[in-house]
Order: C-alpha cells, then sequence, then structure tokens
C-alpha cells in the first residue's frame, strides 16, 4: 500500500506543479493584458489633455511650432511619466520629440486615422521594448485637424504584479501539497481496511478477474442505484435488455424497456425468477436490495428463459391438466346419483378441456342395474356446452349408434377414439346425415369419444367436441381417458348405490301402507318420502278400530337403510297386532317398548356391532261418537291441532323416553277433545328439521303452512311438502293428516239393560224399532239374534251395568254390549249334549267381525255388520244348516 500511497502522493504533487506553472502563467497574461489596457488609457487621456490644452493650435499655426511646443512637451512628459509626447504636422513631420535630433524629421507609424479626427492606440515593439503609442487629432475652431499628438509609453513593468503574487502562489502550493500527503497517508490505510492487506498487483488481478466474470457470465448483472439510475450493465445484460450504449447513469424508465420490466427494477423490492417479456426473450429475473454505507441500491440478474418458453407452455398445460382432473376427482361424484354424475362430468371438462360434452349411459345403468353385456344403444343423459343453441342429440334421446360411428367403435373395442376432422369422418357422418351437417355448419369440428369403464364393464360413453378451439390430438386422448375413467367409477358407484337405494325403497314402500283402510271416524291423508342418502325407518299407519273409533300412528326408525326399514316394518306389523287387542296408547307403546328392548339384545347378541335399535312413536285414539282423542307418544315429536277457522296449536300431550330406553316406565296419555273437521296433523322429525333449519324454524314453518281454514287433509299435505320439502332431503319425512268427523247423535242408540232374564225382549224390541227408523230392516233378524246373544251372555256371566249400543256408521252397524267384569268369553266347540256354548257361534257367522275390548270398569263385546245391499237376512234353511253343523257329525 506504500507504494499506492506513493503513486497518489506523486500524482498529486504533478497536479500541484501544473496548477502553479498553470496559474503563474494566467498571472503573467493577466497582468500584461491589464498593463497594455492601463497603458492605453494613458496615453490617450494624455494626449487628449495635450491636445486639449490652450495655445495648442495657435502654436501650431504659429512661425515657429517648435519653439513653442518643445518645451511644453518635454514638461509634460516629465510631469506625467510618458516616456515621449511628439507632436506632428498632418503630414507626419515631427515638432517635438524627446531626442531633439528627431525634430523636424518624418513621423514612423500609423497616423492617418488620426489625421481623419479618430483618436486611436496602437502597440509597437521597438528598441525601448514594447511601446504604446496614442494619435490624437489637435482640432481648430472651424473643426479641421492641425496636427497630431502621440504620446508614447514603453510598458517594461507588466510582470511587477504578478511577481507580488507569486510568494502568496507557492504558499498556497505548499500547503496543498502537505494536505495531499495527508489524505494519502488517510486513503492509504482506509484502502489497507477495505482491501483487507491486498497490494496493487493482487487488486489489479482482483479486478481484472471480476470484470472477466462479470462480462463473461450467462446471466446479465444490474446494478441499480437507489435514485433508480443504472450504475453498472455487463455485456450480457445489455444483449438482453437491448440497452443503449449511454445506458449508465441513466434513469432505467428512460431505457426505453417495457413498462412491467423498468417497474420492477426502479421498485427495488426482492424478487425470484419473476418472468418478464423482453422484446421476442422470456427473462427470469431476480432483484434484490443491498446497503452499504448508507447508499442503498439493487442489484438485477437475468436470465434468459426465451429457450425453455416452449416446455414452460407445455409444464402450464400438463399442470392445467393435473389441476383439471383434481377438480375432476373433487367435483365428480359429489351425490350418489347416476345422472348427477354424469352431469358434473360434462361441467368439469367445459370449457377447459372442450367446447361441449355429452354422455351416453346405456338404460340398465340409469336403472341401477347391472348391464348384461356391450351395447351401442344409449339414452343421452348429459349434454354441456359453452352455448344452448348446439345441434347435438337433447338429453332423453335414446340414441342407436351405427356399427361406423366413434362410439360403436369405442364400445367395441374398449378405447378413446379420435376425429381430429369431423368433415372427413364418414362413420361419424354415417349416424345421421342431416344432423351431422347441422354439427358442422354450427362449427363443431373434432370429436374424442371415450367409453366409461368400471370393472371391466361399459356403462356409457363420454363424448368431448371442440368448435372455438383447436382441434383435438393424439396427446389429449390419454387425458380424457383418464377424466373418463375417474367419472367411470363415480357412475358405477352411483349405479350401485341407485340399485341398493331402490331395493330398499322397494322394501320400505312393501312395509308401508300403499293406500289407507276405509273407515269413517277421519277423513286422512298422508306423504312419505324417502331420504336421498337412503331409505330410512320413518312409518305411519290409520288403523280402523271397533266403536267408529280410528288409530293413527307415526313412528321413525333410528338409523337408515335395510335394517332400519326391517325394524320399522316388525314394529309396523306389532302395532297393528296391538291394535287387534284393542289397547289403550299407553299400553300399547309400553309392549312397543319391551319388543324394541329384546330386539336389541337379540341384536347385540348375534353381533356386537350392530347398532342400538333405538325409535320413536306417537299413537293416538280417536272416538268419533264422543270427539275424544286419547294420544300418547315416546320420544315423538307432538301432534300440530289446526281448528276450523285455520289457527293451529301444538297441545301439550307428556313424552316417554324412545321405545327401547323405557326400562319399563310408564307412560302417560292426554286426552283432547276435537270439535268436527279439526285436523290433527303428525309428522316426523325429517319434515322440520334438517342441516340447514334447526327445530324451532321448523315448527314456526311448519305451523304457517297449517294454518288454513277449509283445507283437505289431502290439500294440507301438498301445501306442508311444498313449504317445509329441502332440496335434497338427508332423512324420512312421513306425514299424516286427519281431519275429524263426529258421528250424529241421532246414528247412535243407547239403552241400560236392567239384571233380568227378562229384559232381552223389550231391548231386542226396542232394537228392531230403532233399526226400522234407520231404514235397516233388512239385517233386523241378525241383529236381534246377535243382541239376543249377547245380553244373554252378559245377564248370564257378566256383572252390573249392563248396556247397549247401537252405531249406524255409513257402511256398517255396530253393537256393543258392555258390562263391568273382565271376564272375556270364548268361542269354543259345543259338545252334543250341551244345553248352550254354541251363541257366540252364531254371533261369529253372522257378523262380518266381532271382538272384546277392556274398558276401566270392565269390557264391551261388540260386533260389526256390514250395510252393503249384497249383506241379506239369513234364511230359516240357514240357520238350520248352520245349527246341524255344530254336531258330531259336522266334525
Amino acid at each position: 500500500m506504500r507504494s499506492v500511497a506513493g503513486q497518489v502522493f506523486l500524482l498529486q504533487l504533478v497536479v500541484v506543479i501544473v496548477l502553479v506553472a498553470a496559474t503563474v502563467a494566467a498571472l503573467v497574461v493577466q497582468a500584461r493584458r491589464q498593463g497594455t489596457q492601463a497603458a492605453r488609457n494613458e496615453v490617450l487621456v494624455a494626449g487628449e489633455v495635450f491636445a486639449n490644452s490652450p495655445g495648442i493650435v495657435k502654436a501650431l499655426d504659429g512661425p515657429d511650432p517648435t519653439a513653442a511646443l518643445q518645451p511644453r512637451a518635454e514638461a509634460a512628459r516629465k510631469q506625467s511619466g510618458l516616456d515621449n509626447i511628439v507632436v506632428a504636422t498632418t503630414n507626419g513631420i515631427r515638432y517635438t520629440h524627446r531626442d531633439p535630433a528627431q525634430i523636424g524629421k518624418h513621423y514612423v507609424g500609423p497616423y492617418k486615422q488620426a489625421v481623419h479626427g479618430k483618436a486611436f492606440t496602437h502597440i509597437v515593439t521597438d528598441p525601448l521594448g514594447l511601446s504604446v503609442y496614442a494619435a490624437v487629432p489637435v482640432f481648430r475652431p472651424d473643426g479641421s485637424v492641425a496636427g497630431i499628438v502621440s504620446p508614447e509609453i514603453t510598458v517594461n513593468n507588466v510582470n511587477e504584479e504578478a511577481e507580488r503574487q507569486l510568494p502568496v502562489l507557492f504558499g498556497a502550493a505548499g500547503g496543498a501539497l502537505v494536505l495531499a500527503a495527508g489524505g494519502s497517508a488517510l486513503v492509504s490505510g482506509r484502502l489497507r481496511r477495505q482491501t483487507r492487506g491486498l497490494g496493487p498487483i493482487e487488486m489489479t488481478r482482483m479486478y481484472e478477474h471480476h470484470d472477466a466474470v462479470l462480462h463473461a457470465v450467462r446471466e446479465g448483472v444490474l446494478i441499480i442505484g437507489g435514485d433508480g439510475r443504472l450504475l453498472l450493465a455487463n455485456d450480457e445484460a445489455r444483449r438482453l435488455l437491448d440497452l443503449p450504449a449511454d445506458a449508465e447513469q441513466r434513469r432505467i424508465t428512460d431505457l426505453g424497456l417495457p413498462d412491467a420490466t423498468a417497474e420492477l427494477l426502479s421498485s427495488g423490492r426482492t424478487v425470484t425468477d419473476e418472468v418478464h417479456p423482453a422484446g421476442e426473450r422470456l427473462l427470469a429475473v431476480n432483484l434484490r436490495s443491498v446497503e452499504s454505507e448508507g447508499t442503498t441500491g439493487s442489484v438485477a440478474t437475468l436470465r434468459d428463459t426465451t429457450e425453455l418458453r416452449d416446455l414452460a407452455g407445455r409444464a402450464q398445460v400438463a399442470r392445467e391438466r393435473l389441476r383439471l382432473l383434481y377438480d375432476a376427482g373433487v367435483r365428480i361424484g359429489s351425490t350418489l346419483d347416476v345422472v348427477r354424475t354424469a352431469e358434473e362430468l360434462a361441467e368439469v371438462a367445459v370449457p377447459r378441456f372442450a367446447d361441449f360434452v355429452t354422455v351416453e349411459l346405456l338404460d340398465p345403468v340409469l336403472r341401477g342395474e347391472e348391464p348384461d353385456g356391450a351395447s351401442t344403444e344409449m339414452r343421452r343423459t348429459a349434454l354441456r356446452g359453452i352455448r344452448d343453441d348446439q345441434p347435438l342429440f337433447p338429453v332423453g334421446e335414446l340414441i342407436r349408434f351405427v356399427p361406423a360411428s366413434p362410439v360403436a367403435t369405442g364400445v367395441t373395442t374398449g378405447r378413446a377414439v379420435l376425429e381430429p376432422d369431423l368433415a372427413a369422418s364418414d362413420g361419424w357422418r354415417r349416424q345421421n346425415p342431416e344432423r351431422a351437417r347441422s354439427v358442422l355448419d354450427y362449427g363443431i369440428h373434432s370429436l374424442i369419444s371415450v367409453p366409461l369403464q368400471a370393472r371391466g364393464v361399459v356403462l356409457g360413453m363420454a363424448n368431448f367436441w371442440r368448435s372455438e378451439s383447436g382441434p383435438f390430438e393424439e396427446e389429449h386422448v390419454s387425458f380424457a381417458e383418464e377424466l373418463a375413467a375417474r367419472a367411470a367409477v363415480c357412475i358405477d358407484n352411483a349405479r350401485r348405490f341407485t340399485r341398493e337405494h331402490t331395493t330398499a325403497v322397494t322394501l320400505q314402500r312393501s312395509l308401508l301402507p300403499s293406500e289407507l283402510p276405509e273407515q269413517s271416524a277421519v277423513e286422512a291423508a298422508f306423504r312419505y318420502l324417502p331420504a336421498q342418502a337412503g331409505v330410512g325407518g320413518d312409518w305411519f299407519d290409520v288403523i280402523p278400530l271397533p266403536g267408529a273409533r280410528v288409530a293413527l300412528v307415526v313412528g321413525d326408525v333410528v338409523g337408515h337403510g335395510l335394517h332400519a326399514a326391517a325394524t320399522m316394518g316388525r314394529l309396523r306389523t306389532a302395532v297393528h297386532n296391538f291394535s287387534t287387542l284393542d289397547l289403550s296408547p299407553d299400553e300399547l307403546l309400553g309392549h312397543l317398548d319391551e319388543l324394541v328392548t329384546r330386539i336389541d339384545q337379540e341384536h347385540a347378541a348375534e353381533d356386537n356391532d350392530t347398532p342400538l335399535t333405538g325409535a320413536t312413536c306417537l299413537y293416538a285414539i280417536y272416538d268419533a261418537t264422543s270427539g275424544q282423542a286419547t294420544i300418547a307418544r315416546a320420544g315423538h315429536l307432538g301432534p300440530a291441532l289446526i281448528d276450523p277457522d285455520g289457527s293451529v296449536t301444538c297441545p301439550e300431550v307428556p313424552v316417554s323416553p324412545p321405545l327401547g330406553l323405557g326400562a319399563g316406565l310408564p307412560v302417560e296419555t292426554a286426552e283432547l277433545h276435537l270439535p268436527a273437521d279439526t285436523r290433527l296433523a303428525l309428522y316426523t322429525d325429517g319434515l322440520i328439521e334438517n342441516r340447514d333449519r334447526d327445530l324451532d324454524t321448523g315448527l314456526d314453518l311448519l305451523r304457517q303452512a297449517l294454518a288454513h281454514p277449509g283445507r283437505t287433509p289431502e290439500q294440507t299435505c301438498q301445501a306442508v311438502i311444498e313449504a317445509l320439502l329441502p332440496a335434497r332431503p338427508s332423512d324420512d319425512i312421513a306425514l299424516l293428516v286427519a281431519r275429524a268427523r263426529r258421528l250424529d247423535p241421532g246414528q247412535v242408540a243407547e239403552w241400560d239393560v236392567a239384571d233380568d232374564p227378562t229384559a232381552v225382549a223389550p231391548t231386542r224390541a226396542a232394537c228392531a224399532r230403532r233399526l226400522e227408523s234407520w231404514g235397516l230392516e233388512h239385517i233386523a233378524f241378525t241383529t236381534e239374534l246377535i243382541v239376543s246373544e249377547l245380553v244373554t251372555n252378559a245377564l248370564r256371566y257378566g256383572t252390573a251395568p249392563i248396556r247397549l249400543r247401537l252405531l249406524h256408521e255409513p257402511n256398517s252397524l255396530i253393537c256393543e254390549v258392555s258390562d263391568s267384569s273382565s271376564t272375556s268369553p270364548h268361542l269354543r266347540r259345543a259338545a252334543a249334549t250341551d244345553e248352550g256354548g254354541r251363541g257366540l257361534f252364531l254371533v261369529a257367522q253372522y257378523a262380518q267381525r266381532w271382538g272384546t275390548r277392556y274398558t276401566a270398569r270392565g269390557k264391551v263385546i261388540w260386533t260389526e255388520q256390514s250395510l252393503h245391499p249384497d249383506a241379506t237376512e239369513p234364511t230359516a234353511a240357514t240357520g238350520e244348516d248352520l245349527l246341524d253343523q255344530w254336531d258330531d257329525a259336522g266334525f
């Protein structure tokens, strides 16, 4: 570093010397110029003063000008310090001179200009040195020139002022040298620290190496100042950006770069491999900000990726296709519906892969069945496109593809068929020439037909069409096959689910009532809708009961699938059986709870993984004679009552634990009085509650849908379903609406029977009169026989009080005999020697139905007789024949 410092000091010394020399020269020149100018002014002023002095004109025109002027000129010369004052004629003859020998001689020098009346100065070099002359005309009063005054001065002291300033100049130069020496020492120390002790040779080599590397690398390098100016650019950067030769020190925004590239380079933000176009090139730009000793800037590297553009384009296409396959995996198969899955395939592919997509499936697949073999007869299931006015076959069309068509070829070979130019495809045009012309005129020009295969079975075909995009190529075939393969698996899963769902729905519907039984107590209507995800265990029932009564049932088995449907069937059958025994609602639900508990125990013993059955049920019995409804529920939602005026209430019905969880606890009931035309709505939770709606919101909507007077049960069901049915029910929905009817009091006849055998005849006679008033004479004999037998049995085997009641329903006549005994009669075969035992046999033969029901105070024996026209009176012969059959010979 000493040599570097010495070199710097030597350079500074040379600079100082040059500066001093230049300064001295400048001082000399300046002093000379200033001295000469001062001399010009001095001689000109002296000449003007002498020329205009008094008596000068008179002396010039006098007889002896020299005698008059020579003394005056010498006196003036000595006083002014001039070297000479010459007075001459207009012809140049001297009158005065410092040297008397020169008087009378001709004046040497330019004086013509003064003769013409103009004063001037003139510089000449003579033996005295550098002299400055002035020529001033002397004017007569009339303006004519009388002579010329020419003062002279020699410029021989012009450097005296410069010499006076030289010491100061040399002192300043010495101080500068001292400062330079100190600066050299400081620079030397700083360089030593910054270069880590490297010498000049090493520094030179390093610079040459770095410079060579900088300009030899295949990446462009730019160094940009904090003010946005380009500080350095290597050769590659100049080539890539096509920079002008004077690019350095200019602002980045003034170099003609693309706006985005210029904005990035001048922003100073950090980026990595950000791609920017530059002319026909594609550059990957890396930018990093740097800061050194308070100076900020940024360094950018540029890499030419033009050669990778095609590869990048192919990679982008590959990424887009992978993304499309990913989207297909997410979007296709979101439901287990065959048609919807086919539509999702078409929606995914348009417009990212094809302009139009059609999907055709075999009819067995749409029904959920296994295809029995390859077939070219398919039904168009899905159609999507960039426009809706396309001329392709519509959805739902059954298409029989000709053997030469691409679809038939794909079905036969099991491989995708590419038709890059449909205009040149004879097989495709042969399918339907007229429609083919319409398709071509529409602009559709390219097709890929791909079989939808799962487990080696062809389910249908997916057709990808292009109209505005470029034609399909071989590279598109594999992608279309992959897309179709994924969709085919989803379609097959949906098909299999459809099959299972159809089977389960069929089973479930077979376990539910297809129509309501005939009865007169209520007018009823129902709706049952299975869940989209699978069948459940919801059920309902309307069960006619004797005595103008009806049982209304709604239940729900926990879970979905065949297990829930089968359990529902068992519970519904049990409810029917218990209803036949004419049990009260609380007793019936108690028996159902025991049954569900037993079913759970059986399943637990067989398979520990089988879930608990669990079920809810609401059971109501409505009596049309009294208008009373007895309701009990086990874990089920309560009913809704719609009064004739349209007001809706939800009566409080005590709730018991769900079936199977009651643990033998008693079931409570509620007694409600239903005026005529009151509607009772029973429903399951799937109607009012789902993923998007809570229970309270559903109940509010239900009340709003029910709050309309004058509707029939059928209209009520329709209104409720329209208001509350979700788009895709996640649970079964069962709805039962019953409008209460009341039996006219005139159609009811009651008698108290005295506890006396003689009371039978009067009672029978009273019945006959009432039947005659009702117009039922054609069944009077049978009814009298039944009444006689029932009343007689009550008197013989029952306890008082005994009561007889006749109910005249629209289609039947019901006879009821009640007593306080809980002993139930049984139908038996009477021996030949028995005097009795044949009464109930006769009742069973003449009545359509008969039975016993128990009440809180005893029992009721009832019979039901049909009022249809074909129900005629038995003849006497018929009665005897029946009695004859009840002997030993008859058996």
